[in-house]
């Protein structure tokens, strides 16, 4: 087995205190992700972990981009017949992950899922790149497939069928809006004594902030 005891940082970069956080936590990830995209370390400041939880129990977790949030939640587009759509189906908790390694920065969501309106996914598919429409419409995605010859294939077929035509949205891909109803702001400080706030929605729609012990 590898040891990895010495591998460690000291986390000094900021602080999150009580009185410096927004009374909205959707205002406080807008500043966050503001600054996370404003960093030159940072590549992909909308990269996010998804996890939901399937049919055997086990959760399962994958890197999405957020694409667009407001006072409702987080929205993400997916193939809903992959394994994810399938699983908030079943089961529409998930847990959100932002990881911001250079701010020494994490925000974890818990959040209820539920389907953006058709008009909504209609015009993010609108607004991408060909290649990308045309990767929607060939990847039956999560399904096994006999190799990647098969799949560039299908690709160049749909290439010909599409020519000069306006590629429509396939049905069963569109977006997710992540309704949080927890969200918790992490800050690393030294000696592992990280700063945690928490916001919890309650029963009147108004956000509750606490601190956590690290």
């Amino acid at each position: 087995m590898e040891n990895l005891y010495n591998h460690r940082k000291v986390y000094n970069k900021s602080e999150l205190l009580e009185s410096q956080v927004k009374q909205n936590p959707m205002e406080q990830f807008r500043n966050w992700l503001l600054e996370a995209e404003e960093s030159p370390m940072i590549s992909e400041a909308n990269a996010m972990s998804v996890s939901t939880v399937e049919a055997d129990g086990c959760p399962r977790t994958r890197m999405v981009l957020l694409k667009s949030y407001d006072w409702n939640g987080f929205v993400f587009y997916t193939n809903y017949n992959s394994r994810k759509g399938k699983a908030i189906v079943e089961n529409n908790h998930a847990c959100l992950h932002f990881f911001w390694a250079n701010l020494e920065r994490q925000i974890i969501i818990k959040a209820n899922l539920e389907k953006v309106p058709e008009n909504i996914s209609d015009g993010y598919f609108a607004s991408r790149p060909r290649g990308s429409q045309l990767g929607a419409l060939v990847s039956n995605q999560s399904e096994i497939i006999p190799n990647k010859e098969f799949l560039e294939k299908q690709l160049l077929d749909l290439e010909k069928e599409w020519e000069g035509k306006e590629i429509e949205r396939p049905q069963h891909w569109g977006g997710f809006l992540a309704k949080p109803y927890e969200i918790e702001f992490w800050q690393g400080r030294p000696n592992r004594l990280h700063d945690r706030i928490l916001y919890s929605l309650n029963e009147n729609f108004d956000w509750e902030i606490n601190r956590l012990s690290p």
